[in-house]
């Protein structure tokens, strides 16, 4: 029995003999098939590949995680460290005993929270390396789980403290149940926000955008992108760290947002 792990999106699924037939993440207008057809692997199989988890300070408190060599869209998860325990934002499909050893010295992981399913990954083999710390997983978009666990707590979708000072928000948009996070003590106490591609920083970095599926090109409606802007109002941040190495707005970020969407917003008619 293999817990498969979706080449495309990097989506982990629960134990069967041999793989699944099909990749819902995938199948999903926001997402794709590989071009190859579906494929999958296993961790055993990333490790014999010679893959390897990358591990960097991106500010004091906090710390990205990605995969080396780049897999799947090359995303990365941020583990923010506080006085009250440590938060990992979004997932990746790897995790080495490196990591596992370096994220223990920083004080482990004791909640784990998503902007969206296509980084659910491998959330469940992260919760168990980490005294199965809690997934929580919006209701909405409980479909979109591939591996049942009881570490999976389903959310509302109402602001959620996960630590003191560290808050999940559902702003919706991508999916249903997108949610951003909230780091009070970040960027030196002026706040930082999580985005994942909620909101994506885009090249630019001086602006974020808004879509319904980014590989296919489908945007969002006005009143969507609206209530991502409202959802994120009532909370102070001056920095964004998006989903990916270096895609950041280390400054500015709030009224960054509102301008992204006033932007795009007139460019879609709306």
């Amino acid at each position: 029995m293999e817990n498969f792990i979706c080449k495309t999106c990097g989506v982990e699924y629960a134990e069967s003999e041999s793989p699944p037939e099909r990749c819902p993440i995938c199948e999903d207008p926001r997402q794709y098939v590989g071009w190859e057809g579906q494929e999958w692997t296993t961790m055993a199989q990333l490790k014999a590949d010679g893959y390897k988890n990358d591990v960097r300070q991106e500010e004091p408190g906090l710390t990205g995680i990605g995969i080396s060599p780049s897999f799947t869209i090359g995303q990365r998860a941020l583990l923010v460290q506080t006085p009250g325990g440590n938060v990992l934002y979004d997932c990746i499909s790897y995790l080495d005993d490196e990591a596992i050893a370096e994220v223990k010295r920083l004080g482990g992981i004791q909640a784990i929270c998503f902007s969206h399913p296509h980084f659910y990954d491998s959330m469940v083999s992260w919760s168990r390396a980490f005294d199965d710390a809690p997934i929580y997983v919006p209701d909405a978009d409980r479909e979109h789980v591939m591996r049942p666990d009881s570490a999976i707590r389903y959310w509302d979708g109402q602001p959620l403290e996960l630590v003191p000072g560290v808050t999940l928000i559902r702003c919706g948009g991508h999916f249903e149940g997108s949610a951003v996070l909230h780091w009070a003590a970040g960027a030196e106490g002026r706040g930082a926000l999580f985005v994942g591609d909620s909101m994506a920083v885009v090249p630019d970095r001086r602006f974020v955008s808004f879509m319904t599926s980014y590989p296919n090109l489908i945007p969002l409606r006005a009143d969507e992108i609206q209530a991502i802007v409202a959802a994120v109002e009532p909370y102070e941040f001056d920095r964004i760290y998006g989903g990916w190495w270096g895609r950041n707005m280390m400054s500015g970020a709030k009224e960054a947002v509102r301008r992204s969407a006033e932007r795009y917003i007139q460019h879609i008619g709306g």
